[in-house]
Parts: structure tokens; sequence; C-alpha cells
């Protein structure tokens, strides 16, 4: 455990070390900012029965966050060890493959959930100047930064795997990407396929992201979206493993 603790810690101090993490947090702050700066424009005063968590998912930029901020983060995972040469000298020392892929995927998670962090800010101005003390509903708001925790993990899974694939972090960033829309648009099928009883559109329903972060959002939280989520992260870690334990010996 020493081990794995002392990786993701340095893994994690690369984040804020150098000028890529601060530039990481500026952008995603600087979107966050533009979806609230959205909302209030359509919004133009109207008031809404949904709660201010479900306005902000609906919008296209926390899915533009998601999807452009996770490739970027995890691209230098395991690419920039394999680009500098110290990926051969991390697998030579006596750590097991297991500590370095939970290590490296928890300090990019880590981080992920660090960049969120300024949506409370925004939620709290939001609750501050309409003097609605019943604006933000604290359930919702666990259950909405749980949910995104959730998909981030996936995510953050997703691209550690894409970036043990490849030495170069911008491929291992643009295989992040492209796996990432993919899962991302299988979501779309549960709108295409008509609401019916058997099991393909119970199967869509099921994948689809857009239904999982409804119920977060609104303070529903499901086990089966549990399940999902975290088999889906599993799932991507232990195909990174694999791939490290198959580079390992060769």
């Amino acid at each position: 455990m020493r081990s794995y603790f002392t990786l993701a810690r340095r893994e994690l101090a690369g984040y804020f070390v150098s000028l890529t993490g601060y530039v990481i947090i500026a952008v995603v702050v600087l979107l966050l900012g533009l979806s609230f700066t959205y909302l209030l424009e359509v919004l133009n005063g109207q008031a809404v029965e949904m709660p201010v968590t479900d306005l902000f998912y609906d919008a296209f930029f926390f899915w533009l966050i998601l999807l452009l901020a996770t490739p970027v983060i995890t691209m230098r995972s395991f690419a920039l060890e394999k680009y500098s040469g110290t990926y051969e000298t991390l697998m030579t020392t006596p750590v097991g493959e297991l500590e370095v892929v939970l290590a490296k995927f928890t300090s990019v998670f880590v981080f992920y959930v660090v960049m969120w962090l300024p949506l409370l800010a925004c939620l709290f101005v939001v609750r501050h100047y309409t003097q609605d003390r019943t604006a933000l509903d604290w359930g919702a708001l666990a259950s909405t930064f749980l949910g995104i925790a959730l998909v981030g993990a996936v995510y953050t899974s997703l691209g550690c795997f894409a970036s043990v694939l490849s030495r170069s972090q911008i491929i291992a960033a643009m295989i992040s990407f492209a796996l990432g829309i993919a899962l991302f648009l299988l979501s779309f099928f549960s709108f295409l396929t008509p609401p019916r009883a058997d099991w393909q559109s119970r199967f869509f329903n099921y994948i689809s992201m857009f239904s999982h972060m409804q119920d977060f959002v609104r303070g529903i939280v499901d086990a089966r979206s549990l399940v999902f989520y975290l088999s889906l992260t599993v799932f991507f870690l232990f195909l990174t493993l694999k791939v490290v334990e198959s580079q390992r010996w060769k």
C-alpha cells in the first residue's frame, strides 16, 4: 500500500507542479461560466420548476467538459512515462502492476473531482442572487456530484486504457476521445428506439448515460446506475492492467 500511495501522490503532484493542471482547471471554469451565462439568458428571469442542477445537466457544456477534459487529463498517465523512458524503470521496480494502474487512475480521478469543484461556486452564486433558500436541494446537489464522479470514473479509466496503448500523448488523447464519443453516442439509442417492454428497449435505456444522470440530478440514487458505472470503470481498469502485464514481459 505504501508504494500505491507514493505513486498516486507523485502522479497527482505532476498536475499541480506543471502549468498543465492549472490550464485545464481554468478552461473548465471558463466553460462553467459560459454554461451558467447561457442558462441565465435562456431563462431571462422566468421562474421554472426544474432544479438548477437539472438545468445545468441539460446544457451542452456539461458533456463538452466531460468529453474534452478527460482525454487531456489522462493522456499523460502512461504515454508520458513511455515517451520519457521512465516507464521501463517504473516497471522494473518492486511494485505490482495493479498498484501502478490503481495509483495512476486514482491520481487522474482525484484531479477530475478537483476540476469540478468550481461548479459549487456557480451554484451558490445562483442561490445567493435568487434570494431563495430552497433554490438548491442539498440532496439533489450531493447526488449530482455523485453522478459526475461516477461518469468521471468511467471516462478516466477509459483514458488510462487509451494512454497505455501508445507512447504519444496526442494519440492517446485521440483514442480516448474517440472511445468516449462512441460511448456517449450509445446513449442516443434510447431516444431512437420506441418505448417498448422488450429487452432491446430496456437494454438501450440501461446503457444511456442521459437517463442515469437525469436520476442523479433529481436526487435519485439508483443501484442500477451505481452498478453500471462501477462495472464500466472496473472493466476499463481490467483492460489497462492486462495491457500493462503484457508489456512488462516483452
